[in-house]
């Protein structure tokens, strides 16, 4: 193993997690993934495959995996923060004695806690304030990450040299990693474009077509670095890798479950039967009512996020949504 490899604790085995340590593996770093789920481990420990959420990707003989949190955490170079959002506190709190000040924590899932209104870094670090937390995001299907595809993303930090530590890990010839100041911006552009995605997934299921899809990714982008620069995110974020690169990716994409959960319930399905034949989290769902939350704290308006909670929460009809949105006042293009 070369000099500057690492020993890295993934916490979280799904499908980003899985990819993500097939990545850092073929980097040459010592991975530990961890699961609270003993099925999971178990399965794992014999076929070194996720065969439920990333089928096809064989994990490297280097992978080990556990289901002991300490294990996972303790005597680690890093930690790779990989579980679904809605889980992020309690695994955080989990960890919280565990972790030993100053250590580097990567989040890579996308939200926005809907109690508190904290981006998932904020959410670490009101965990486990000791540690040091970097964001990486971008637009990065697992299912891509898993085969080596090319991709592209974003390491950020309010320090600059721990996003760029961060980029040496993870960085590969298939994976290329910028840095970035602008954590707040970076992240919030992740969460809010999964609410979009929705409801790009609702207009194709609803039979609209190339010239919606189009509308709802620029309007959205609008929305987006709108309410994120209200945050405190800065506007080339947004037009960059974590903004409109992931909004593109996330809306169009065949992998993106927020799109497909969108898709059945603009044919008529409610956000939980959607959820459930999905099979998978989808994080749009968690990050919309708290996107509507800071949007009325800042007071920014987000007509397509907006549309998008009525349809999730109050049994709205997606094609009167669309209507609604596409009747409403003239205006200059902004």
């Amino acid at each position: 193993m070369e000099n500057n490899s690492k020993k890295i604790g993934m916490i979280g085995a799904g499908s980003w997690g899985s990819a993500l340590s097939f990545l850092l593996a073929n980097n040459g770093h010592k991975v530990t993934v961890w699961s609270a789920i003993e099925a999971e481990i178990d399965m794992l420990k014999k076929t070194h495959e996720q065969k439920e959420k990333l089928p096809g990707v064989k994990l490297p003989d280097s992978v080990s995996f556990t289901n002991d949190l300490a294990e996972a955490v303790k005597d680690e170079d890093l930690l790779v923060l990989a579980v679904p959002s809605p889980f992020t506190r309690q695994t955080a709190h989990a960890m919280k004695d565990l972790v030993e000040d100053g250590t580097l924590i990567v989040s890579v899932a996308k939200g926005i806690e809907e109690e508190t209104l904290y981006t998932l870094s904020e959410v670490i670090s009101d965990e486990i304030p000791g540690a040091r937390v970097t964001v990486l995001c971008g637009p990065s299907h697992a299912e891509e990450v898993g085969k080596g595809m090319p991709t592209l993303v974003v390491a950020g930090s309010e320090s600059l040299e721990d996003a760029k530590l961060v980029q040496d890990v993870f960085m590969s010839s298939v994976f290329r990693v910028y840095s970035s100041e602008d954590w707040k911006g970076m992240e919030l552009g992740g969460a809010l474009k999964n609410v979009i995605a929705l409801a790009a997934g609702m207009a194709d299921g609803l039979g609209c077509g190339d010239n919606a899809k189009a509308a709802l990714i620029t309007r959205g982008i609008t929305e987006i670095t709108r309410l994120g620069m209200a945050c405190g995110g800065k506007a080339v974020t947004f037009s960059g890798l974590t903004g409109m690169g992931d909004l593109i990716v996330t809306c169009a994409s065949k992998h993106s479950r927020n799109r497909r959960a969108g898709v059945l319930i603009g044919e008529g399905k409610s956000y939980e039967e959607a959820m459930a034949e999905v099979k998978q989290i989808v994080e749009g769902v968690y990050s919309a009512r708290a996107a509507l939350a800071l949007a009325k704290k800042h007071n920014v308006e987000i007509p397509i996020i907006a549309e998008v909670n009525k349809i999730l929460f109050e049994g709205k009809d997606p094609e009167e949504s669309l209507m609604t949105l596409m009747m409403r006042d003239r205006k200059e293009e902004d």
